[in-house]
């Protein structure tokens, strides 16, 4: 398999994309270590493999660069760190106190950016790659989580310059996701129906899948990705149709023959 005798680290790797993503390692061969707080309420296994869980606040410093001295001594090596770790809750800025959005700042682009550093010797050794699991909030307004939509932009242009100045020895690139199903959609969605609805409006006419997101990832990790480096590679299913389209007023034929 194409990982084989590799290692990874995937953060936020117990559940939903985190899982997914580690899953995908562990099917092309890698060895998977996840990280989080809390443990997996089941061990993340895939082809006959589990990834190691190892508890970790990735929002304490010295705990992180820890996790990555221990990592050294048992594993020897890491060629791939994925920053998953991330996430918030729906909040409008007015109903939030400026540190909980704060706080937001620092999960999605803060913390990212101390776990490459404390990443950074082992993968340069290894020669190996980062991938930032960035989202389409970063890319357009996102009401709501307007905290966790400008941290994400930040990640991307992160994510850039460390692809500068780390070549050539690592490779830093992000994934930008799209909408995918989890196993906390229905906290945003609703039920099956409504999950099934908001997947329509997807081109592909569906949310992504953990596994898709995944696959993306083992690309970027791998030697097919060789020359990629400071790219932001989209995975949203084509992304949202525009609102325009069924709002304007205008007949099939006049719409077919416009310019």
């Amino acid at each position: 398999m194409e990982l084989d005798g590799r290692v990874a680290v995937v953060t936020g790797g117990t559940r939903g994309v985190g899982a997914g993503i580690a899953r995908a390692f562990l099917r092309a061969g890698a060895e998977v270590v996840v990280c989080a707080r809390r443990p997996p309420d089941e061990p993340v296994a895939a082809a006959g493999r589990t990834a190691r869980f190892h508890p970790l606040d990735l929002r304490e410093p010295e705990a992180v660069r820890g996790f990555f001295g221990e990592l050294a001594e048992r594993c020897g090596r890491l060629d791939t760190l994925v920053n998953n770790a991330g996430g918030t809750p729906y909040r409008l800025l007015g109903e939030g106190e400026p540190d909980r959005h704060a706080r937001v700042v620092e999960l999605n682009l803060t913390v990212p950016l101390t776990v490459s550093l404390a990443a950074h010797e082992l993968l340069r050794a290894a020669r190996g790659s980062v991938v930032m699991i960035g989202s389409v909030s970063g890319t357009r307004p996102s009401p709501g989580t307007a905290a966790y939509g400008a941290a994400k932009a930040g990640l991307e242009n992160l994510a850039r310059s460390m692809a500068v100045e780390w070549a050539p020895d690592v490779r830093v690139n992000t994934l930008v996701l799209g909408m995918v199903r989890t196993e906390l959609s229905h906290l945003h969605y609703g039920d099956a129906d409504g999950i099934a609805a908001v997947g329509r409006t997807v081109p592909l006419g569906r949310l992504a899948e953990p596994a898709d997101i995944g696959e993306a990832a083992v690309f970027l990790a791998s030697d097919r990705a060789a020359y990629v480096t400071g790219a932001s590679l989209l995975v949203h299913g084509g992304g949202e149709r525009p609102a325009f389209l069924d709002a304007a007023n205008v007949n099939k034929e006049s719409r077919d023959g416009s310019v």
